[in-house]
């Protein structure tokens, strides 16, 4: 059964704004490098965080008796309340001019700036996209758009949509390969508290919202995309950064990171076992 969505009431929001600082701290350096597979080291004052510390920082507090069913804070507040259950990155921009670094007091300013509703495969899709202004006190060091979308609970398994066609194996001029642990996904939860009960708890996950198992972070596939082309450009961040979710990566299986050189910069991806992509983006420099 479609959901019939208020989109006037919810374009309402648009054009609100917060603000948030936070400290990017030695520990939570560490800890973000363990969980990208990096060397931890020994991290002090003035040395660069990876690149996207800033999903890590000043994350939203709420007590235990304002979060909703899925974990997520109960709806309304800086995002519009769109009554859909499901909820995930979908993609966004980030464009990066300076690193964030140890010791750094950093302030994000985030503002609505759409809604809108479209009708997909699997019913009613609300698309909310955020615009992020992050600074250090050196300037901004990001900004970034970020896409959520909201979705309605179906009963059928999520993968049963099909899959795009993977590309070729032969096709990635760089790829890195590793395992989807369920201690990894629980680690990038902690380091972004992230309540999202679809990253760590296997009951509800398949129960409730019928996936087959944990999901991986849509940021966390973005985070070892980007380290990947910044290593392959000698540390360098991409000045900009377009990606989006392509289909759902789960938990307990090799994943690879892939990126082919283009005119324009890299087109990247992620993709499961069986070679399917799971995101996609492009980098320029």
């Amino acid at each position: 059964m479609t959901v019939k969505l208020d989109i006037d009431h919810l374009r309402q929001w648009i054009g609100r704004s917060e603000e948030a600082t936070d400290t990017v701290t030695a520990q939570l350096v560490k800890g973000l490098r363990a969980t990208l597979f990096q060397e931890v080291g020994a991290p002090k004052a003035g040395d660069a965080a990876p690149f996207t510390v800033h999903w890590c920082l000043a994350q939203p507090v709420f007590p235990m008796s304002m979060l909703g069913p899925d974990g997520h804070p109960t709806r309304g507040g800086f995002l519009p309340p769109v009554p859909l259950p499901r909820r995930m990155w979908a993609g966004g921009e980030i464009e990066f001019f300076q690193p964030l670094r140890v010791g750094d007091e950093s302030t994000r300013t985030s503002r609505i700036v759409d809604v809108q509703v479209k009708t997909g495969s699997t019913g009613t899709l609300c698309f909310v996209s955020v615009e992020h202004s992050i600074s250090s006190p050196r300037g901004v060091a990001i900004r970034e758009r970020q896409d959520i979308v909201y979705r309605e609970m179906t009963t059928t398994q999520a993968t049963t949509t099909k899959a795009p066609p993977p590309p070729p194996q032969a096709q990635a001029q760089h790829r890195e390969t590793y395992v989807s642990d369920p201690v990894l996904l629980f680690r990038y939860s902690a380091l972004t508290f992230n309540g999202h009960r679809i990253h760590y708890d296997r009951d509800y996950v398949t129960a409730v919202e019928g996936y087959p198992g944990l999901i991986f972070h849509g940021p966390l596939q973005a985070t070892f995309i980007i380290e990947m082309a910044a290593k392959l450009r000698g540390g360098k961040a991409p000045t900009k950064f377009t990606y989006r979710g392509v289909q759902p990566l789960f938990e307990g299986s090799e994943f690879s990171i892939n990126a082919n050189e283009t005119e324009a910069g890299m087109e990247l991806w992620t993709a499961n076992a069986e070679g399917q992509p799971t995101m996609k983006g492009t980098a320029v420099w």
